[in-house]
């Protein structure tokens, strides 16, 4: 437990005034840049890591947004309801109304994977075709989708935006921004809570962790420049839109850690 505490409270300080927030957007630009150049210079070593089988891509990329609603859903409702009865906000009767409200970011996030994947799906339908040798006596046949290609065991070529590198982005940085709340989030250092929030932090940074790795991994490996880069961007622009623009609207799911007093702002997760 004393391990844990610690764990909790150096990641509490690395995440502390939303340095690590700020600059976010810029590292994963970075790595999907330099990623690419690597790749077209055929600098890039062969490792297990090329194989789309290997476990951290089964396992954890290709449910990435399960694993993040996973974690993130009692990470919000316990932080925003404890927040909510500090009395920093609302006041105690309000507290489960705005628990509620919080975890509308999740459903934000599930609508934007959705649309997003199915745009990336529509693309690379229109754009594509499929290399199939025609049997010998019958027509060339005539592909509608990449799924019909597949089936009759063809290549489809199609400009394929690259979705691991919009849903690994986009999943980093609304893990960072909901972490945002512990910067004035008031807990008793020897409380159950505390403990349960301490190892949904761990798991939470944990995971943003294999995140930008296989972000990292993304870059090196799969897809080209441009479908990377598109990537990123989108998931950079729906994290954008909606914690930097939509958010600070009223009629939105709101903000982690809503405008509250200085005052009242004194990092009291620590105590």
């Amino acid at each position: 437990m004393e391990r844990l505490e610690r764990a909790g409270r150096c990641l509490r300080a690395a995440l502390a005034r939303g340095r690590l927030r700020r600059r976010f957007p810029a590292l994963l630009l970075g790595i999907a840049l330099l990623g690419s150049a690597l790749k077209d210079s055929g600098l890039v070593p062969d490792t297990p890591l090329r194989n789309k089988r290997n476990p951290l891509n089964v396992y954890f990329v290709k449910v990435a947004w399960a694993w993040t609603l996973w974690l993130l859903l009692p990470f919000i409702t316990l932080t925003s309801y404890q927040l909510a009865r500090s009395k920093l906000l609302y006041g105690r009767p309000k507290s489960a109304l705005l628990a509620l409200r919080r975890l509308g970011a999740l459903l934000v996030g599930t609508a934007v994977w959705y649309l997003c994947t199915e745009l990336f799906i529509l693309v690379e339908n229109l754009t594509g075709e499929c290399s199939l040798q025609a049997k010998p006596g019958q027509p060339a046949r005539l592909y509608a989708s990449k799924r019909e290609c597949h089936q009759d065991s063809g290549v489809w070529n199609g400009f394929d935006i690259s979705g691991h590198c919009f849903l690994l982005s986009y999943c980093a940085m609304m893990i960072l921004e909901e972490l945002a709340v512990l910067e004035a989030l008031a807990l008793e250092h020897s409380s159950k809570l505390r403990a349960v929030i301490n190892v949904l932090l761990v798991s939470l940074c944990s995971l943003t962790v294999i995140w930008v790795f296989m972000f990292l991994c993304t870059a090196l490996y799969f897809h080209d420049f441009s479908q990377k880069l598109l990537g990123v961007l989108i998931g950079l622009s729906a994290w954008y839109g909606t914690y930097r623009f939509w958010y600070l609207k009223p009629f939105s799911p709101g903000l982690p850690l809503p405008n509250i007093p200085l005052s009242s702002k004194k990092y009291s997760y620590s105590r």
